[in-house]
């Protein structure tokens, strides 16, 4: 039996609004309305996601020192603007679950209200059509190329009887596009699937989108050995 989720939740920081890359510059840890706004616009593709597949929506914002009062309030105004059933700022993270009542509490109401869950696309579609479904409904792609390999081994999948399978799409988490450089919620452009790969045991077809791979190399010597408590100023050291 498939159990359809009564409500989702996505977990966005304002401080990344102002800054979607991995290095935070001391400009954006002060107060810019426009730089928030601006950046808002990957959160409102997410909430559009969700509310694609027909049950509410509820956002936790993940508040940091330096967002402001003026921020915060903007983020949840665009949020529901944008069709989220509430925006919630949640401080967990500081205040362990004290700072996360409210969000508790609006989750259970999302859970409360009269959801319509459906799936982005049937499974009888083809395994190409799927993954094009996809990647116009979620991504915001005109379109996919398909590689000579990705069709070859989609086509195979099909004959072997696989084609009923979901998709589960491997590709950067940093864009919604293949670029992970490219921000914002970017339309028009292709999505290119350089091969196609099936997980039988787990039951869907996966994607390998632009350069993705689909595990990372790992070192011959574990972080582990660098990571240690500094004992005089109770410090966590090698963790980054």
């Amino acid at each position: 039996m498939i159990r359809r989720p009564p409500r989702s939740t996505l977990f966005p920081y304002t401080t990344l609004f102002r800054s979607p890359g991995a290095t935070l510059n001391p400009i954006y840890t002060h107060e810019n309305l426009t730089m928030v706004e601006k950046g808002f616009s990957n959160l409102a593709k997410q909430i559009d996601n969700a509310r694609k597949f027909g049950i509410p929506v509820v956002v936790c914002i993940n508040a940091f020192t330096t967002d402001t009062k003026k921020e915060l309030e903007l983020v949840q105004r665009m949020c529901r603007e944008s069709g989220a059933f509430d925006a919630v700022v949640s401080n967990h993270w500081a205040l362990g679950g004290q700072g996360a009542a409210d969000l508790a509490r609006v989750v259970q109401l999302a859970c409360q209200e009269q959801s319509h869950f459906r799936f982005l696309y049937e499974l009888d579609l083809s395994l190409e059509k799927k993954i094009e479904v996809i990647a116009r409904e979620i991504y915001g792609a005109d379109g996919i190329e398909l590689s000579p390999l990705a069709k070859q081994n989609l086509k195979r999948y099909e004959a072997q009887g696989f084609g009923r399978l979901p998709i589960c799409v491997a590709k950067t988490h940093l864009s919604l596009t293949h670029d992970p450089n490219v921000k914002g919620a970017p339309t028009g452009f292709v999505l290119p699937v350089r091969d196609a790969r099936a997980s039988i045991g787990a039951g869907f077809v996966f994607p390998l989108i632009g350069t993705m791979t689909t595990m990372p190399g790992l070192g011959t010597r574990p972080c582990i050995y660098d990571i240690d408590l500094n004992l005089d100023t109770l410090q966590v050291e090698g963790l980054f």
